[in-house]
């Protein structure tokens, strides 16, 4: 991967090159291996780079054969290697960058079409006027922009925009989607003005100043193709078998994570095989806590599929310890208490490799969380009058002891209002009604559009929902950022657009199947792994984080959410701030979700208050 950020001056000042120096010195951890800057006038470009792919060249940012156009690319053209073969072009280099330009200047920005891969990229076009901004179908690379009447400003990360456009002020209506995702949903972030370019979509700047966003691809909204549960297991395995075949190009050492679990023991599989059998390394982080490790399980698989694998011990004091350091580098709060072990993972990973596969997105796709069980019973749950079920329900939740939290989830779920917010229930911290409470009002706007666009049956609605606000906007920006605080390239196999493309013309019947979920990739994994690691129960990537709370953490807990320096206590309702560490506290209820959600906001506020990043 790499760093990549830009200004264009609409008020036709020169770019001020010490500003691109600064913006790209900010994303030195995504880039150590070289920088570089260009400025043409009113428009100039920054970049830092991960060399990965044509080492000794492809310096960035890249300029045409004839100077017209410029670009700036973080990320992996998959096919670029057949695409150079069917572009003509005169090329200086042998690496993918060129070949962005070579596409551009045949086909213009509508060319993004032919791309695989994941990538984010700016693209000046001295001849149009025009600055396009492109970012991957599926979301895995970030990219944010900032307008005004004066500037705009493109960044790989929110912090590298600040030297270009000054401090800014948190986004208050934005605290409403945060208490619901844990994350902001595209195209809003936490800070005010700040935006992001929304997966699948491509942004133009022209030389009028306007800017135009659209979609040039979009995950399909319900399925249409009947086909046997045999059929669709060989349709997902050629997939796969092409998806690893391209995530492993590159000309350094590429690595997989293992937790045990069967994505990433599948992908391992895969890599494993695609390799010969031989030079794969594979990672594993566990907890020193028997409740949640996994780490015997992915030694399993290890001497299966015959790699070299490493692993990694978290404890809370490595919480303490990189909490605010991750909170910087993810430029919002930490989404779940994982983010941590994954930094951890991937400083890991690093000493040994450049490019890490990973299994993420796998349950987006075909169903692999417990709760998609339940997608018909979410839906239809309406019809149960809402007076009763807001009556009733939240009595039962509050009744339930707090062994009995993961029922407490589906219960709260259960009494929303709508459909929508019933699927968007089950990843939610905090209910509508809460929120509205901890916030003093309703929302403004609203972020709930993926929960009604979909369409077909409950699981493909809730699949399609889950594949853009939490599959987007926590899961692929949580592995970027903490993948590249180690400067990390992170690749995730399952997201290869033609596999999503396929996923979501599957029928639901080869997804979740006589309540197996993810059952189609269960029986992928037959072919390469035993029953005893296929079939365990789903566990998931877990921290102890309950007993943490109550015991390493709990003193920082009270500090921070009931200080009088707080935000989260000047931004929310403090009684109810106080209600929860308190019943978290005594044991009758396990609040960690909805403790990690506020402790996180606060961290990440002090982090970049103390940088002179955000005015309160």
């Amino acid at each position: 991967m790499c760093g990549i950020a830009g200004v264009r001056r609409l008020d036709g000042a020169p770019v001020d090159p010490a500003v691109l120096v600064e913006m790209a010195r900010r994303l030195h951890h995504r880039g150590p291996d070289d920088a570089g800057t260009w400025i043409d006038g009113s428009t100039g470009f920054a970049h830092t780079r991960l060399s990965i792919i044509d080492l000794g060249a492809s310096q960035q940012p890249m300029r045409s054969h004839d100077g017209r156009k410029t670009i700036a690319f973080n990320g992996e053209i998959l096919n670029y290697r057949q695409l150079r073969s069917h572009v003509d072009y005169p090329y200086r280099t042998g690496g993918d960058t060129e070949t962005l330009l070579a596409v551009y200047e045949k086909y213009g920005v509508d060319g993004v079409d032919k791309l695989r891969g994941q990538f984010a990229y700016a693209l000046d076009d001295a001849d149009t006027g025009e600055l396009h901004l492109v970012r991957d179908r599926l979301g895995i690379l970030p990219l944010y922009y900032y307008l005004d009447n004066e500037v705009f400003a493109f960044a790989s990360e929110i912090k590298a925009l600040f030297p270009a456009i000054g401090d800014r002020q948190v986004d208050r209506a934005s605290l409403h989607d945060y208490l619901a995702h844990r994350s902001v949903p595209a195209p809003y972030t936490l800070i005010e003005g700040v935006r992001k370019v929304p997966q699948g979509h491509r942004l133009t700047l022209g030389r009028d100043g306007q800017v135009r966003l659209r979609a040039y691809w979009q995950i399909p909204q319900e399925n249409h193709r009947e086909v046997a549960p045999e059929e669709a297991v060989r349709m997902v395995a050629d997939a796969l078998d092409a998806s690893i075949a391209d995530a492993l190009v590159a000309d350094v050492p590429v690595g997989a994570y293992l937790s045990g679990g069967i994505d990433s023991s599948l992908i391992s599989a895969l890599a494993a095989k695609a390799k010969g059998g031989t030079g794969l390394h594979t990672f594993a982080a566990g907890f020193g806590d028997p409740r949640v490790d996994e780490l015997n399980w992915a030694r399993k698989v290890a001497g299966i599929v015959g790699s070299e694998h490493h692993e990694v011990i978290v404890t809370a004091e490595d919480f303490k310890e990189n909490w605010a350091q991750l909170s910087w580098h993810r430029d919002a709060p930490l989404s779940e208490p994982a983010d941590v072990a994954v930094f951890k993972l991937a400083e890991l990973a690093r000493r040994e490799v450049k490019v890490v596969l990973s299994g993420e997105g796998s349950d987006e796709l075909f169903g692999g969380y417990p709760k998609y069980r339940f997608a018909a019973a979410t839906r239809w749950a309406g019809l149960v009058p809402g007076a009763v079920r807001g009556r009733i329900l939240p009595r039962i939740e509050r009744a339930l002891p707090a062994s009995r939290a993961r029922l407490g989830v589906a219960v709260r779920a259960m009494g929303e209002g709508s459909s929508a917010e019933r699927m968007r229930g089950w990843f939610a911290p905090f209910t509508e009604r809460e929120r509205d409470g901890l916030l003093g009002g309703p929302a403004v706007r609203s972020a709930i559009a993926p929960y009604e666009r979909g369409r077909g049956d409950a699981l493909s609605r809730m699949l399609y929902a889950d594949s853009h606000a939490w599959l987007a906007d926590n899961l692929l920006e949580r592995g970027d950022r903490m993948s590249m605080a180690a400067s990390l390239e992170l690749r995730p196999p399952f997201l290869d657009h033609r596999l999503v493309e396929l996923a979501f013309s599957l029928p639901s019947s080869v997804k979740v199947r006589g309540g197996v979920t993810k059952w189609v990739i269960k029986e992928v994994a037959r072919r390469h792994l035993p029953g005893e690691v296929v079939d365990r129960a789903k566990s998931g990537f877990k921290v102890p984080l309950d007993a943490w709370f109550r015991d390493g953490l709990r003193e920082m807990a009270n500090d921070l959410l009931t200080g009088p320096s707080s935000f989260v206590g000047g931004a929310l309702d403090p009684a109810a701030v106080r209600k929860l560490l308190t019943e978290h506290d005594a044991g009758t209820r396990n609040e960690q979700p909805r403790l990690w959600t506020l402790l996180s906001l606060e961290v990440w506020h002090r982090e970049l208050s103390r940088s002179a990043w955000v005015r309160t």
